[in-house]
C-alpha cells in the first residue's frame, strides 16, 4: 500500500476538477437529516428561501427561526477535527473560505437585524455518536 502523506494530491487535476463539481450546495446529506428530524417532530418549514438574507438552508416561518447547515470544510469551522487547511492552491483555498467565513457573518447579522433568531448547525455535529443530541438541541432553541 502506498502512503501518501507527503503527496500534494492523489488525484490528477481533472479529476479533482469533476470530483469538486459533483459536490452539491443544497439538499446535501447533513441538511435531510435536519429536516427528515423536523418533520417527524410536527416542525414545518420552508427549504432555501431566496428572499431572505444568505437564503437560509431551512425556515421555520412560524417560530421566525432560520437554520444554516454548514458543511466543516467550506465554512471552515475552526477548531474541528474534519477542518483541514488544503495542501494545494493554498493560496485560492485560504481566500475562498475567508470569503465564505466573512459572508456567513454578514448574512447572520442581517437576518437578526431583522428579528430571526439563527441557528447554526455544523456537519460535524451531525456525525452519528452526536446526531441525537445535535437535534435535540436544535428543537430546544427552536421553541425558546
Amino acid at each position: 500500500m502506498k502512503c501518501w502523506k507527503n503527496k500534494m494530491d492523489v488525484h490528477n487535476k481533472e479529476t479533482r476538477s469533476y470530483n469538486m463539481s459533483c459536490i452539491k450546495g443544497k439538499d446535501t446529506k447533513p441538511e435531510e437529516i435536519v429536516r427528515k428530524y423536523l418533520f417527524s417532530q410536527r416542525f414545518r418549514y420552508r427549504k432555501n428561501d431566496k428572499r431572505l438574507p444568505g437564503t437560509p438552508d431551512i425556515v421555520l416561518p412560524k417560530y421566525k427561526t432560520v437554520i444554516f447547515v454548514n458543511g466543516c470544510f467550506w465554512h471552515g469551522h475552526k477548531e474541528c477535527k474534519y477542518f483541514v487547511w488544503p495542501k494545494t492552491n493554498s493560496d485560492f483555498w485560504e481566500e475562498k473560505i475567508k470569503a465564505n467565513i466573512l459572508r456567513d457573518a454578514k448574512k447572520i447579522e442581517m437576518l437578526k437585524l431583522q428579528g430571526w433568531k439563527v441557528i447554526v448547525v455544523w456537519e460535524c455535529e451531525l456525525k452519528n455518536s452526536v446526531r441525537k443530541e445535535t437535534l435535540e438541541k436544535i428543537k430546544q432553541q427552536i421553541c425558546l
